[in-house]
Parts: C-alpha cells; structure tokens; sequence
C-alpha cells in the first residue's frame, strides 16, 4: 500500500508497469495533491507514445523545449525500430545529462530536484533528464564574515553551485565528494568531503555512522545535522565548525578536516572543531603574520575580558574592598551614593540590558541597527547614570565587557553563559567563586572531544609546531606541519 503523506522511500517496493496508462495515473496518484506538477504526452514520429513529468518553475523551459520536447516530436523515426530508453537517450535527445532508472524512487527525487522524468510506452524503466533552471541567489560576501583582504566568495542555498566552489579552490583528484539523503519527507541531500589522503579513516567513518543514525522529518539547515552528531550535544561550546566562505572550508580541507555540505543552506560544517579555532580569522591568513598575530592575541585577551570583568568587578566592590586602593574605593562609593539597586542586581540588570540592544540591533534592519546601538548605549546609558539608577563604574565594567565579547564572535553564546556564571559565583564567594568557576572551565575544556579527537589537542601537546597558529600565526615558512588527526601531518618539506 502506497502512503501519500510519507516520503519518497515510501515507494521504494513499487515500479512501473510498462502501460504507460497505468503508470501516468500511478504519478497522479502520487502528485494528486500538488497543482504544479505537470504531466505532458508527446508522441514521437507522430506514432509512440511517451510522457514528461516534473515541477513548473523548478525547469528551465527554453532548455526543456529545445533538448527535449522539439527533439521527440521532429525525430523521425526509422522503419522496424525497437524503441526503448536506450534508444531515445542515445539517438533522439539532445541534454547534456540523462540517466535510465527502473526504480521509482529514483524517478521521484529527479521530478523534485527539477529534472524531467520520460516515461515510454512498454518500457519498464525511465529517462530522468536534467532540465533545472531555478533561480538562486548568487555569489556574495558573507555579512557575518567579512574580510578587509581576501576572497570574498561565499555559499549559496545550491550544494552543487557550493561544491563547485570547493572543487575551484583545491583543483586535486583527492578530493572526494560523496552523498547522502536526511530526512523522512525533506529527503535532503548531504554531501561529505574531504581529501582522501590527509583525511582520517576513522573519523570518515565515525561521521558517516552518525549522519545514518539521525531520524528526523526535513533538514532546512545545517545546524540541524550538527545538533545530532556533536559529541557534547548539551555543551556551551561547540564542537562543529561552521563557515559560509569556501576559502575556509578548502583551507580546512587542506588540514585533514572533513565538511558537510547540505542542500538549501549555504552554512557549511567542518570537523573536528578545535578549541583554538574560535579565536582564528580567516583573514589572519591573508595579511602579514606579525599583524594577524597581534589580533590573534587580542582575541585571547578580549576572551578572558569579557567572561571575567564583570564578575571579578564585583567580587572586588562587595566582598575584598581591602584589595583595592583607597581612591578608588572612595571614589566607587560616592558613585554609588543613591543607586536603589545593590550591586549583584545592578549588574545583571545592565547584562541583560546590554544583551536586549545587542539582539535588537541584529534584528533591525541595518541602517536601524546601528541607530539604535548609538541611542541604546550611550543616549540611555548616559541618562541612567546622571538619574541615578546605575553607577557608573558597574555601567563601564558591563560596557568593556560586553564590546570585548565582540571580538570572539564564534564564543559569543558561551560568552554569554561564561559571564553570568561568572558574576553569580563572584555575587556569593568573592573572589574565590571566580577561581572555582575558572578551574571547571578549564578542566570542562580540556574533557571535551570533537569526533574522538581532544578539543584542546594543540595544547595537550605543546611543541614548537603546535603552538606556531594557536596564541599567534607564525609565517608560513615555518608551519611545517599539519594538525595531529591528519594522515599525513607533513605540510612542506621532507619528514624529519
């Protein structure tokens, strides 16, 4: 029994019949629920029947008109002519692609992909065409990553247009592509590469296990796919690298890693993820190393800035007031003179406060964006404090805090988590909670473990050669080798 509400593994047992009568009204049946499908009979020489199926708007009708529909009905066909699939494809069409299927699945995902299903009289099997012709939204720079120097490519919606980008920048035969299909309706297509001679086995392996294991209804996103074969699903980090620029994918790539490319997204996974990643730039590999150094540090530092200021803060002003110099109190506490909140609560006002104008501004249109970030943070801020209602040395700590935590965007939820945690300890213990909360990050860091290999990997072990693009990006020159889950860790020169 054919499941109309099911996907296209649902027909997997059921094949043409050969009476093209039959098997019309078998893609009716299925498709009688969709008003764009349609269904055209051709004859070819005036005399056999057959038939074109696919999606009005997912074709390009020029193309279909020209290779396909003019080509049937013009042919003549030649006396005592045995007419099959074979024949047509090979003698009377003129597309760049057909492939003959007995299978209907098959059959199906051509229709839904945008290519055009011909189906012949006495013919068990059919001609699936490719005829696409939607329209997609072009190469353009990613806003979220936007570089000053560089290339300046980014993913589309289309996988094949994506992979294609790839395949533009690492022009090698080792580089391998394979597909699968996620999702009971969405039937997606999911595209795993990597190069199969830096690439671990293993790990290959290990994530194609996991994409098989995953059982879900459509995949629109990649963050969908990511969210089921993480190692730490419920972790504040993440253990899946995530770009939208085929630079960083082929640069991965080159360092062993592996990507996944999802049909509809142009967001494009790579693992494994190391910890050390989140404070990399793309474009630290396309200015001078002593400059990309420098910002490297920058990050770090910003880093610790933004999940510590806050809470060490107010540690500081409610529970070890005798570490600070006198002035300094003095001046704190005539700030302080009238403030109706307490410090805890002050704080995490201001937090939240700063968290709303940031999500806000993300979510406005652009040119809004920026107008309200100018009138949220300094307009209000500046009234609050003359009103009274904050001080102003709480008002500088959330604000340094909050502009450092920029600077990491690819922390920028654990940033948020880190800081709260941060300045609730601080709230209780002082300065001890700080140093209690600290010890667990680093100890959560260090346990943590992308597709089995260490999260924090380059710092476990610390030679010349792994620290070289860590805390700073050393030249190229001296970056001899690649990571450690390679096959081949060599990068230049001659094994040592």
């Amino acid at each position: 029994m054919i499941r109309l509400s099911g996907g296209v593994n649902d027909y997997e047992n059921v094949s043409l019949s050969g009476n093209i009568d039959k098997d019309i009204t078998l893609f009716k049946t299925i498709f009688s629920r969709d008003d764009v499908v349609r269904i055209r009979e051709v004859r070819i020489a005036g005399v056999w029947r057959c038939c074109l199926i696919y999606i009005d708007g997912m074709v390009d009708s020029l193309q279909q008109g020209e290779t396909v529909i003019e080509a049937l009905v013009k042919y003549a066909l030649p006396e005592n002519t045995a007419l099959n699939c074979d024949y047509i494809s090979k003698n009377i069409l003129y597309a760049n692609e057909i492939s003959e299927t007995d299978k209907l699945t098959d059959m199906l995902r051509a229709i839904l992909c945008g290519d055009t299903v011909l189906i012949a009289q006495n013919n068990k099997s059919a001609l699936t065409i490719d005829t696409k012709g939607w329209k997609t939204r072009g190469i353009n720079e990613p806003d979220s990553e936007r570089v000053l120097q560089g290339p300046r490519e980014g993913f589309e919606e289309s996988a094949m247009s994506n992979l294609a980008l790839i395949r533009r920048k690492l022009l090698t035969p080792d580089l391998c592509i394979e597909m699968m299909r996620i999702g009971r309706r969405s039937d997606t297509p999911v595209f795993v590469c990597y190069l199969g001679s830096l690439a671990d086995t293993a790990t290959v392996k290990e994530l194609k296990h996991r994409l098989c294991k995953i059982d879900i209804d459509g995949i629109l996103d990649s963050n969908y796919i990511a969210e089921n074969i993480r190692d730490h699903r419920h972790s504040i980090l993440k253990t899946t690298g995530a770009t939208e620029k085929p630079d960083i994918v082929a640069a991965r790539l080159l360092e062993g890693r592996i990507a996944l490319v999802v049909e509809g997204t142009p967001v494009v996974l790579t693992v494994p993820y190391l910890f050390s990643e989140n404070f990399q730039s793309d474009e630290d590999y396309y200015v001078n190393f002593t400059l990309a150094s420098l910002s490297r540090m920058l990050r770090w530092l910003c880093f610790f800035i933004a999940v510590s200021v806050p809470g060490v803060f107010l540690a500081l002003i409610t529970h070890h007031f005798d570490l600070l110099p006198t002035n300094f109190v003095i001046s704190v506490s005539r700030l302080r003179t009238g403030v109706p909140l307490n410090s805890t609560a002050e704080c995490l006002a201001l937090l939240g406060a700063f968290e709303i104008l940031k999500e806000s501004g993300l979510r406005m249109p652009q040119n809004l964006g920026h107008a309200l970030s100018v009138v949220g943070g300094l307009v209000v801020g500046q009234a609050a404090v003359e009103a009274g209602i904050i001080s102003a040395p709480m008002l500088i700590a959330v604000s340094l805090s909050a502009i450092s935590g920029l600077m990491v965007p690819r922390l920028s939820g654990a940033v948020i988590y880190l800081r709260l945690i941060n300045v609730i300890a601080c709230a209780v213990l002082g300065i001890y909670g700080y140093l209690i909360v600290s010890t667990i990050l680093v100890l959560y860091v260090f346990n943590l473990s992308s597709f089995g290999v260490d999260y924090t990997v380059s710092f476990s072990r610390p030679d010349s050669q792994h620290l070289k693009d860590i805390f700073i990006r050393a030249s190229w020159t001296k970056m001899l080798t690649r990571p450690v889950f390679n096959k081949n860790r060599i990068r230049k020169g001659d094994e040592q």
